[in-house]
C-alpha cells in the first residue's frame, strides 16, 4: 500500500464552534474515510470540536509528524478558515495534504492560495475519488480533483456522481466521541445524535436552492437507498435521536412508508428528524406512520409569507397553500420546525418583521430565519445582479443600498426576538410532552439544566455588547 496511515480530520477547533457546528457528526467525512479503509493499512478521523488533548494545535502537529502518512481535511463550513489556513500551513511538507467537502469545492482558489502545503482538492462527492488517490494513481488522471504540480494548480474533469447504492454507509467505529445536545455548552438531558442519508438530491427546482447542485453547478439527481439497508443502519445505531439528512425525506412516500414500516415491524425505539417539503400534507398514511415508527419532529423550508417573494424563489407553492397545509399538519402529533428566508430582493423591513406573525398563525412550533445568500451557481445571481442597489459579494453575501450586512443582522434579530417569547418558550415546551419527545428522567435532567444555560447565554450576550437589547426587548414585548 502507498499510505500506511491515513488521517481524515475535521479541523473545526471547539473554542470557536458554535452550538449549531457540534451538534450532529461530520457524516461526509466519515463517508470518504470508511471508503478509505481497505487502501491503507490504518484509518483515522478526529474530530476536534470534541477532542481534548488533540484540539491543541502543537499536539495535533506532533501527532501528525509521528504517526501519520497523509492528512486528509473536510472543509464543509464556511467558518473559522483562517484558522484552518494557519493550522495547515504548519503541516509538515512531507506529508501530502488533500481537503475535500462542500466549502473546500466551493473555494478551490482560495484554498490553494491560503494554504502553501496543500496538494490535492477533491471535489465534489468524494468517496471513489481518494481511494485513486489514496491507491496511488497518477494525479493527472484522476477525475474530481484539482492538484499542485510544480507551483500550478491543474484542475482535472469533474467525476460523474455516484449512485448511492454503491456508497458504502459511514463506520461509526471511527468515531472517538458520542454526539449530544450542548445549548451554550451546557449538555441537555440525556440526548444523543446521529444522521442517516437515505437518499441523495431533490428533483425540485427552487430558485434560492443550490444543495441539489454540488459546488461545480452538477445537479444532484435524485439517488435513494434500499429501505431495508437504511433501516439496518439505523437499528445498529446507538444514538437515541436520528436525522434523516435527505434533503427531502418524503420525494418518494411509498417508499418513505416502507422505511416507516420496517422501523414499526422491527419495533426499533427512536426518535426521528427530517426534512420534507410541505406536500407532505398530502399524504395522510404517511404521516399516520411516521408518528407511529417514531418521528417526533419535521423540518420544513417555507421560506416566506408573501406570495411574490414565493413566486420569486420558485417554491412552487402560495401563502394560501401553506396555511391549508399547516390546518392539516397539525392534526398530528410532530414538532414542525419551519425555515423562512429574509433580506429577498425587493423586500421591505415590514415585509421581513410580519415573518413571526405568519409563523404563529399556521402554528409553526419553532422557526429559523436565514438571510438569502446568491451562491455561484444560483438562478437568483443574475436577478441580484440586475436590480438596481443589490449587490452580491464574493461569498454570495446579498445586501442592498437600503440593508446593509449589519442592518440585516439587526432585522434578522428582530424577528428571532419577536417570535421566541417568554411564552412561545413555554409552548414549545408543551409540545415536546405532547409529542412524548421527553421521558420523565430526561424532563429531570434538561430543567435542571437550564440555570445554567440562561447563565451562560447571559455571559454571552454581555461579551458580545447585546443583553441591553435583550432586556430592553424583554420589557417592550412585556408592555405590548
Amino acid at each position: 500500500m502507498k499510505y500506511s496511515n491515513a488521517l481524515f480530520l475535521n479541523p473545526y477547533f471547539s473554542g470557536s464552534a458554535t452550538s449549531a457546528m457540534k451538534f450532529f457528526p461530520p457524516t461526509g467525512l466519515e463517508y470518504v474515510a470508511t471508503s478509505a479503509k481497505d487502501c491503507v493499512d490504518t484509518v483515522t478521523l478526529l474530530d476536534l470540536r470534541y477532542e481534548t488533548d488533540l484540539a491543541d494545535p502543537d499536539k495535533l502537529l506532533d501527532f501528525i509528524s509521528k504517526e501519520i502518512d497523509i492528512v486528509c481535511v473536510g472543509i464543509g463550513w464556511d467558518r473559522q478558515l483562517q484558522e484552518i489556513y494557519d493550522f495547515l500551513n504548519r503541516l509538515p511538507a512531507d506529508i501530502p495534504l488533500v481537503a475535500g467537502g462542500y466549502t473546500a469545492t466551493e473555494k478551490v482558489e482560495e484554498l490553494f492560495q491560503n494554504c502553501h502545503t496543500l496538494d490535492i482538492v477533491v471535489r465534489g462527492e468524494g468517496e471513489e475519488t481518494i481511494r485513486e488517490v489514496l491507491q496511488g494513481a497518477p494525479l493527472e488522471s484522476i477525475a474530481g480533483i484539482s492538484y499542485r504540480a510544480n507551483g500550478t494548480v491543474h484542475h482535472n474533469k469533474n467525476r460523474p456522481l455516484p449512485d448511492l447504492e454503491s456508497v458504502t454507509a459511514p463506520d461509526r467505529s471511527l468515531r472517538h466521541n458520542k454526539y449530544r445536545l450542548s445549548v451554550y455548552g451546557v449538555d441537555i438531558g440525556n440526548f444523543s445524535f446521529d444522521t442517516v442519508l437515505s437518499a441523495r438530491g431533490c428533483p425540485y427546482h427552487c430558485k434560492f436552492c443550490t444543495f441539489s447542485l454540488n459546488p461545480l453547478g452538477q445537479k444532484r439527481t435524485y439517488s435513494a437507498r434500499n429501505p431495508l439497508s437504511v433501516v439496518d443502519e439505523i437499528a445498529a445505531l446507538e444514538a437515541n435521536v436520528i436525522l434523516f439528512s435527505d434533503e427531502n425525506f418524503s420525494v418518494n412516500p411509498e417508499r418513505s412508508e416502507e422505511i416507516c414500516d420496517l422501523i414499526i415491524a422491527r419495533k426499533i425505539k427512536k426518535r426521528f428528524a427530517a426534512q420534507v417539503r410541505l406536500d407532505i400534507a398530502q399524504y395522510p398514511l404517511l404521516l399516520e406512520k411516521m408518528v407511529k415508527a417514531g418521528f417526533k419532529a419535521l423540518l420544513i423550508g417555507i421560506e416566506s409569507p408573501h406570495d411574490w417573494i414565493l413566486r420569486q424563489l420558485n417554491k412552487g407553492f402560495d401563502s394560501a397553500a401553506v396555511r391549508k397545509s399547516f390546518a392539516v399538519l397539525r392534526e398530528y402529533s410532530i414538532f414542525y420546525h419551519g425555515y423562512f428566508i429574509y433580506g429577498n430582493i425587493g423586500e421591505t423591513e415590514k415585509e421581513m418583521l410580519s415573518i413571526p406573525d405568519f409563523a404563529r398563525e399556521i402554528g409553526v412550533d419553532s422557526i429559523t430565519c436565514l438571510k438569502l445568500r446568491v451562491e455561484k451557481f444560483s438562478p437568483l445571481k443574475k436577478i441580484a445582479q440586475e436590480t438596481p442597489g443589490y449587490h452580491v459579494t464574493d461569498k454570495g453575501e446579498l445586501y442592498s443600498d437600503a440593508y446593509s450586512h449589519a442592518a440585516l443582522k439587526k432585522i434578522g434579530r428582530k424577528i428571532k426576538l419577536s417570535f421566541y417569547t417568554p411564552k412561545k418558550f413555554m409552548k414549545i415546551f408543551a409540545k415536546f410532552r405532547e409529542i412524548k419527545f421527553f421521558s420523565v428522567k430526561e424532563i429531570i435532567l434538561t430543567f435542571s439544566a437550564l440555570p445554567f444555560v440562561y447563565k451562560n447565554f447571559i455571559i454571552r450576550e454581555i461579551k458580545k455588547r447585546r443583553f441591553f437589547d435583550y432586556v430592553k426587548s424583554l420589557f417592550a414585548r412585556a408592555h405590548k
